[in-house]
């Protein structure tokens, strides 16, 4: 499951090869807010061209209520993008796109109260793979000065209705600082705690930071470990790890951190 994501501008293509090599899991060709209205076609090509070439990532089309969203749905139509970014995702949005694109995994970008409030639906829908937060957008629209902490309770809401859908654990927005470690790495292992399974990245100084707060250290993979063999050697009898009962909850978690870094947690 990738963990970080990094923007690029889709009008910029000498940067598309620096940032497939920058670490990050998967990039973000973006055709929406880092493309202005007078070079939409030209980076539209440079996007297809790079799909054409090789190349791999998302793209993040433009909005249904924009005059460039059927463009760019006629562009894909023959791309192979690993998934389709649908900007102020609602339940209509996401199955124009759908329906358009069908077979495509979509990424639902939540970013107005109306996608928030429409969640149960969107992830029910046809192609939704994972959920994103667009936080910025979201406290504009929804008229809330900030894009941290103040935010959680969407966190949580966006968390809640990707397990409700079955879906992978979802994405966190931007942290604007760009190369302030600290923030970052904060702000990440909040995303972390709430249960988010990856971020969204602006500059490629946050993408270190990002992948290393997403993967399980190796304290906690060695308590993984020692719970899953425990649990083993007990065989059905009731146990005790580092001093803590072993539960079902407990039991489960040590599996989804083996299973995060690669290990057959069985």
């Amino acid at each position: 499951m990738p963990r970080s994501y990094l923007f690029v501008p889709g009008r910029m293509p000498d940067r598309f090869t620096k940032a497939a090599a920058s670490g990050a899991d998967e990039i973000i060709l973006d055709l929406e807010d880092a493309v202005g209205p007078e070079t939409k076609d030209e980076a539209r090509e440079h996007v297809v061209g790079w799909f054409a070439s090789g190349g791999g990532g998302v793209v993040r089309i433009n909005g249904m209520e924009s005059p460039w969203f059927d463009a760019d749905l006629d562009a894909l139509a023959d791309c192979a993008a690993s998934a389709v970014m649908v900007p102020k995702a609602t339940p209509d949005s996401l199955s124009a796109v759908a329906e358009r694109l069908p077979g495509r995994d979509l990424v639902a970008l939540i970013e107005t109260a109306e996608g928030l409030a429409e969640l149960r639906n969107t992830v029910a829908l046809r192609g939704v793979t994972r959920l994103a937060f667009g936080n910025l957008d979201f406290g504009a629209d929804a008229r809330i000065p900030g894009s941290g902490p103040i935010l959680d309770p969407a966190r949580f809401e966006i968390v809640l209705a990707s397990r409700l859908g079955g879906l992978a654990q979802p994405i966190d927005g931007v942290t604007p600082e760009l190369r302030d470690h600290a923030i970052i790495a904060s702000d990440v292992a909040r995303s972390r705690a709430l249960g988010f399974g990856g971020k969204l990245c602006i500059h490629p100084d946050q993408i270190a930071a990002t992948n290393a707060a997403f993967t399980p250290t190796q304290e906690e993979r060695d308590w993984a470990s020692r719970v899953i063999t425990t649990l083993d050697e007990a065989n059905g009898s009731a146990v005790q790890v580092d001093g803590k009962m072993v539960d079902r909850p407990v039991i489960e978690r040590a599996r989804q951190i083996l299973a995060a870094v690669g290990r057959d947690p069985a």
